[in-house]
């Protein structure tokens, strides 16, 4: 574990993946084709913290939803890449973007599509129940399951690891 804080230390972005990491990864489509999705609130306020702790956040996701819109508004987070099919590409577009080096970013997700992005990154995270192939490619593989707290459980590791976790909960615990 000392080794996952010591590339945690180093992150200035953290990128996450949307089905089965902020979600469960189940799809609700309704009959008038309308998309839902269920995101847990724990995730959610683990990200603003880790945001207000001075780290970028952002999304990459194959689908493409109107419910990733709002919920990435909701969340303040400006880098959302929907539709996209070599999550690589957006990932390098990214970093050179904001002036992060690869190592200097953490990835979180959950299927073989994510891996060229893992691979590259200083920081690759997955789910329990993420195939073994994405297990094996993962520096840390969360305790919390997708869509049910493993974003927080990702996020309170970092702040932990660059010692600001105290600082964010403290507002808090006045």
């Amino acid at each position: 574990m000392q080794a996952v804080y010591e590339l945690a230390r180093n992150i200035r972005l953290m990128i996450f993946d949307v089905d089965g990491v902020l979600t469960d990864g189940s799809l609700f489509l309704g009959d008038d084709g309308q998309e839902y999705k269920a995101f847990h609130s724990l995730d959610g306020h683990g990200i603003k913290m880790l945001k207000n702790s001075g780290v970028e956040i952002a999304i990459i996701t194959g689908r493409t939803s109107k419910v990733v819109t709002h919920r990435a508004q909701n969340l303040g987070i400006t880098y959302l890449y929907q539709g996209v099919h070599d999550k690589l590409e957006a990932f390098q577009h990214l970093t050179e973007k904001l002036g992060i080096r690869f190592e200097q970013c953490a990835f979180m997700g959950d299927d073989v599509v994510d891996l060229p992005a893992m691979r590259r990154c200083g920081l690759s995270l997955t789910v329990p129940q993420a195939p073994d192939r994405v297990k094996q490619h993962a520096h840390y593989v969360t305790l919390k399951e997708g869509g049910r707290g493993a974003a927080r459980e990702v996020c309170e590791l970092i702040m932990q690891a660059q010692d600001t976790l105290e600082a964010q909960l403290s507002v808090y615990l006045k």
